[in-house]
C-alpha cells in the first residue's frame, strides 16, 4: 500500500478485523435488550459525533459548502444503505446465510476498483476473489437453516452493493476531502436517519439499560464505528481497495471464531476449511506476480476524468 509502511499496514489490518470480528458476537449480546434499528442508529450517530467532538478545533477542514454531496453519499452508502437494509434484511433469513451475501462486497469491490478506478485486475486476483467469498460461505455454512424469504436475499445484495459503491466511491474522492471528517459526518448523517427511522418504527421503553447493551452500544460507538471506519478508510485511501477488502473476508472467520469461543456455538470442519480457502484467497490477491496474465479493463478513464 503506497502511502503506509508494511508494518503500520499489518497492524491496521490486524485491528480492523479484530474489531469488525468481535462486533457480531458483542452486538447479539445486545441485541435482545434493544430494538434493532434504534441500536444500529444510535451507535452509529453517537460514534460520529464523539469523532466530530475531537475534531472540533479542526472544523475549518469540514468545507462544508463545497463536500456536501460527498459527505450525504457517504453517509447514504456506507451508513444508512450498510447498517439499515442489514438491519432490517436479518429479519429475514439466516445470520449466516446473510453474512455470506453480504461478504459478496471485497468482490464487488474488486469488479468495481477495476471499471471506476483503474486498479489492476488478474485472472489470479479474480480466482482470490471468488475462493475468499467460497470461503466465507463455508466458514458460515453452519447458519444455512432455517426460512429464507426472497425480500432478505435482495437486502443483503443491496447491503453488499451499498458497501462496495461507498468503499470505491470513498477512495475516488479522497483526496477532496479531509478522511475523519469524512468519517464523522458520514456517521453523523446516517446515524441520524435510522435513528430517527428507529424512533418512528420502535420504541424507545423497549431499550434495556444493562451492561450487555450498554457494553454493546460503547463498543459499537468508540471501536465498531469511529475507530474502525477511519482505520478502514485510511487503508482503502493508502492502496488497492481491492487489496483491503479481500482482507474483511477475514471478519466472518474470527466473528464464528468467537463466536464459539465466548458464545458456546459449535466449532466444526467447515471453519477449518473457510480458514484455508480464505488464507489462500488473501495470498492470490495481494502476492499475484508481475507475469500474471490481466484482465483488460474497460477504456473508462478518460471519461471518468471528464465527469470526476
Amino acid at each position: 500500500m503506497s502511502s503506509l509502511s508494511k508494518p503500520k499496514t499489518i497492524v491496521l489490518l490486524t485491528f480492523l478485523v479484530l474489531v469488525w470480528g468481535l462486533s457480531w458476537p458483542i452486538y447479539k449480546l445486545a441485541l435482545p435488550y434493544t430494538p434493532p434499528l434504534l441500536f444500529a442508529g444510535m451507535r452509529t450517530l453517537l460514534g460520529g459525533l464523539l469523532l466530530a467532538a475531537v475534531l472540533l478545533p479542526q472544523r475549518a477542514k469540514i468545507r462544508w459548502r463545497a463536500n456536501w454531496r460527498i459527505y450525504v453519499t457517504s453517509g447514504f452508502f456506507n451508513v444508512l444503505v450498510f447498517y439499515g437494509l442489514q438491519t432490517v434484511g436479518l429479519q429475514y433469513m439466516p445470520a449466516g446465510l446473510f453474512s455470506v451475501l453480504v461478504y459478496l462486497q471485497p468482490v464487488l469491490v474488486g469488479l468495481l476498483a477495476w471499471l471506476w478506478l483503474g486498479e489492476a485486475m488478474t485472472v489470479r486476483k479474480v480466482i482470490g476473489l471468488l475462493l475468499g467469498f467460497a470461503g466465507v460461505g463455508v466458514v458460515s455454512a453452519g447458519g444455512f437453516h432455517g426460512h429464507v424469504a426472497a425480500v432478505g436475499i435482495v437486502f443483503a445484495l443491496l447491503t453488499a452493493a451499498g458497501w462496495s459503491v461507498g468503499t470505491v466511491y470513498v477512495k475516488r474522492v479522497s483526496g477532496r476531502v479531509d478522511p475523519y471528517w469524512l468519517v464523522a459526518l458520514q456517521c453523523i448523517l446516517g446515524g441520524a436517519v435510522l435513528t430517527g427511522a428507529g424512533a418512528w418504527t420502535e420504541s424507545w421503553s423497549a431499550i434495556t439499560w444493562n451492561a450487555p447493551y450498554v457494553a454493546g452500544l460503547l463498543f459499537g460507538i468508540v471501536l465498531g464505528i469511529s475507530a474502525s471506519w477511519i482505520v478502514y478508510f485510511t487503508l482503502v485511501r493508502a492502496g488497492d481497495a481491492s487489496k483491503v477488502a479481500s482482507f474483511t473476508f477475514l471478519v466472518p472467520l474470527l466473528s464464528v471464531f468467537s463466536g464459539t469461543l465466548f458464545l458456546q456455538e459449535p466449532f466444526t470442519l467447515y471453519l477449518v476449511f473457510g480458514l484455508v480457502l480464505i488464507a489462500v484467497s488473501i495470498y492470490l490477491v495481494n502476492k499475484a506476480p508481475a507475469g500474471t496474465a490481466s484482465i483488460r479493463q474497460p477504456d473508462l478513464r478518460s471519461s471518468a476524468a471528464r465527469h470526476g
